[in-house]
């Protein structure tokens, strides 16, 4: 399915910064429940967002699980959630004095944070990274319906609401959260690029001694991952995980045949991309998949599901290929030319992805129309997990 453009649509009275002016802020706070040490796309997308506006000389305060009192999250012990943030949260917002605010996840400080701008009567933006009603649905059992209805009222007040990619965006509309608006991903090109990696006279092949095609999978190692799919194919050739997570132990002793690598990072992870002849994204519940176009940026075509995410990421022939079948997928993504990879992922920067934001914390960017061609966005400092 051929990728649309990711179009910016006008909202009439849209995000403005928290004194109600419509100039660019240069003091905002961002609440997240995610971020480090976890390792994951929402961490990195936000911490090469941060950076970025750093970089600028935009001041952001960063409210996380890390300030507060934790307990785990359920299934997921390595995940921190905070305990009862509400009052200190409110008071380093305070002592922060925001010039605009942006509600990062529907976590406890989201909560907390999304609390405090309601009861003070200020402004904020949100983002929509996990597609919890399918997740929570699948895994938990709960149904659809009552999910939507907690995220249409949590997100319901934000003067923006920010997806990843214009699918999401009709999907949120469609349910009932008109303000929902095209945010899309980057990709940094200083790690994530081709180099020689698959030239054996210049390079060390991270993959030295095992049978090609190399069959890719970067990302957490989960079962809401769909990763068993990945573990399935037919495909000739080895199959190779980078990544870790709480399936990671008993997939390993019940596929020998496959090689655990674990977490890799920054310039290792642009290796590992580089010299893989083909990533595998198997994920049905993934909002974007950032795996996706840092592979790209190295030269490494996608296959991957026609499902949310891919198919506003996967122009089928041009940087990868789409199909319920997975292993006709990977056949047909193993010939597409990498330099068309290359061409589609060098059009994504966070410098994109920051003015994005910005835009949508203006008033004037609010309302005016923005279009983010599809092919186009940049990948952050490289952390492997899942998006």
């Amino acid at each position: 399915m051929p990728v649309v453009e990711e179009t910016v649509v006008p909202e009439p009275g849209g995000g403005s910064t928290s004194d109600g002016s419509s100039a660019t802020p240069r003091r905002i706070l961002l609440a997240t429940d995610a971020w480090r040490p976890q390792v994951n796309g929402v961490v990195r997308c936000w911490e090469s967002t941060v950076a970025e506006l750093e970089r600028r000389g935009v001041g952001v305060e960063v409210l996380h699980p890390g300030l507060f009192r934790t307990v785990a999250a359920p299934r997921y012990p390595e995940i921190r959630l905070a305990l009862a943030p509400g009052r200190k949260a409110a008071r380093r917002a305070e002592a922060f004095a925001p010039e605009a605010v942006h509600v990062a996840t529907e976590g406890p400080v989201g909560l907390a944070v999304r609390s405090w701008c309601r009861r003070t009567s200020r402004p904020f933006t949100t983002s929509y990274h996990t597609q919890f009603p399918l997740y929570l649905r699948r895994y938990f059992g709960i149904p659809t319906s009552i999910t939507w209805s907690f995220l249409r009222w949590f997100h319901g007040p934000a003067r923006a609401v920010l997806v990843p990619t214009e699918g999401v965006r009709r999907e949120l509309r469609e349910q009932g959260i008109p303000q929902a608006r095209t945010w899309t991903r980057g990709v940094d090109q200083a790690i994530f690029h081709p180099g020689p990696w698959r030239d054996p006279a210049l390079a060390a092949d991270p993959f030295g001694g095992l049978s090609r095609p190399i069959l890719l999978y970067a990302g957490r190692v989960a079962v809401e991952k769909n990763i068993e799919a990945f573990l399935a194919l037919r495909s000739p050739g080895t199959k190779v995980v980078v990544g870790d997570g709480p399936a990671k132990a008993s997939l390993e002793r019940r596929h020998p045949e496959v090689r655990f690598l674990g977490y890799r990072f920054g310039e290792s992870l642009g290796r590992h991309y580089a010299a893989a002849d083909v990533l595998v994204f198997p994920s049905r519940t993934d909002t974007f998949g950032v795996v996706m176009i840092e592979a790209n940026a190295c030269g490494t075509p996608v296959a991957a599901l026609p499902v949310t995410g891919p198919i506003d990421v996967i122009e089928p022939g041009l940087n990868g290929w789409l199909d319920e079948d997975l292993d006709r997928a990977v056949e047909r993504a193993l010939v597409v030319p990498r330099d068309r990879c290359l061409a589609l992922a060098r059009r994504r920067t966070w410098g994109r992805v920051a003015d994005m934001l910005l835009e949508a914390m203006s008033t004037s960017g609010a309302g005016a129309e923005d279009a983010e061609p599809a092919g186009t966005a940049t990948a952050g400092p490289g952390v492997i997990a899942g998006r």
